[in-house]
């Protein structure tokens, strides 16, 4: 192996073991999936590329992409330490599709004094290159779990494939890919653009809120201008007093969870920002005999099966993911 392809090897290797590692599993398996990547790297350049040339078509997974401005005052300066990684655009010639690197990139398209981008090319499909996005995220672990949400829930939505195969991907359960999407549904991506990443909130606060908004009829709208207001005077305090810092997305995700509870202990006072919502309930029969009932409150639905054979109980709760995954794959087939 020559110098040069050694020296690449390890440039791709460095992105796995950035920042502070995950939990063994994860790491290995983002390890595995960036050494994919550099093993489908071409073995004999890293090229210059004209980045008008490079087309980013990539599943979103940030809400709040950073200013690219020191990032590219830097590369100006001591130049692009560390390429980007593209593959070849699979129908037109001389064009390329962003694996990652979206920042270098973008910092370059801004400069007037870097004309070219490097960049290492890969022969990769889509869903390797989905697996090295994830897995370099993963590596420096500096998306937000609203951001791993949303990100689960548009791999989803785009027919990407099951829920199955996004935690396959995302190398989690499929029961928590299945929790998080149910959250990313419930706060909705308005509102959580408007909040923002909120780095340092985790799942428990994001899935209270979720069901806070399930439950009760909450306009989202004054939510979303909760969140706004919030975090533009956080963002202006922020660069005022550096001493006092506080994250503004932070500080919208706070505002806009004592709303949610203001409104939902208001209860109708308020109108459509804190209505209860009327219930619906439908009894449940099996071979003519009750069994019980399935109730619809707001955006909740819940099933309570009171008298039912215990082995058929079992065989449900065994399978309960399976199931609601088939009914929802009923439910897009015949809407």
């Amino acid at each position: 192996m020559t110098d040069s392809k050694k020296k690449r090897m390890s440039m791709l290797d460095s992105l796995a073991t950035a920042g502070t590692p995950p939990v063994a599993g994860s790491m290995m398996s983002s390890n595995r999936a960036l050494r994919s990547a550099r093993d489908a790297v071409d073995a004999h350049h890293v090229w210059d590329l004209d980045p008008a040339e490079i087309e980013d078509e990539r599943y979103s997974d940030r809400l709040d992409p950073k200013d690219v401005h020191d990032l590219r005052v830097s590369i100006e300066q001591n130049g692009q330490t560390v390429p980007i990684l593209v593959r070849r655009h699979p129908t037109e010639s001389n064009r390329y599709l962003l694996v990652y690197g979206r920042r270098r990139l973008e910092a370059i398209r801004a400069s007037d004094k870097v004309s070219k981008v490097r960049a290492l090319i890969a022969n990769m499909d889509d869903t390797a290159a989905l697996r090295a996005q994830v897995s370099e995220n993963t590596g420096r672990r500096d998306l937000s779990y609203i951001e791993r949400a949303l990100f689960a829930q548009e791999l989803l939505d785009s027919g990407f494939g099951s829920q199955a195969q996004i935690a396959e991907v995302l190398n989690v359960t499929r029961s928590a890919v299945s929790m998080s999407i149910s959250v990313a549904k419930a706060i909705g991506t308005a509102l959580a653009q408007a909040i923002g990443p909120a780095h340092g909130v985790g799942r428990p606060r994001w899935e209270a809120m979720a069901k806070e908004l399930a439950d009760n009829q909450i306009g989202i709208d004054d939510l979303c201008r909760v969140a706004v207001d919030v975090r533009a005077t956080a963002a202006a305090s922020e660069h005022a007093d550096e001493e006092t810092q506080v994250d503004p997305s932070v500080a919208a995700f706070e505002a806009v969870a004592r709303q949610v509870k203001k409104n939902v202990g208001q209860g109708s006072e308020n109108g459509a920002l804190g209505k209860k919502p009327r219930s619906k309930t439908t009894a449940l029969v099996i071979d003519g005999t009750p069994v019980g009932a399935i109730k619809r409150s707001g955006r909740a639905l819940r099933l309570d099966l009171t008298d039912v054979d215990d082995a058929f109980a079992e065989w449900l709760d065994a399978r309960a993911q399976d199931v609601l995954e088939d009914l929802h794959d009923r439910w897009r087939r015949e809407t």
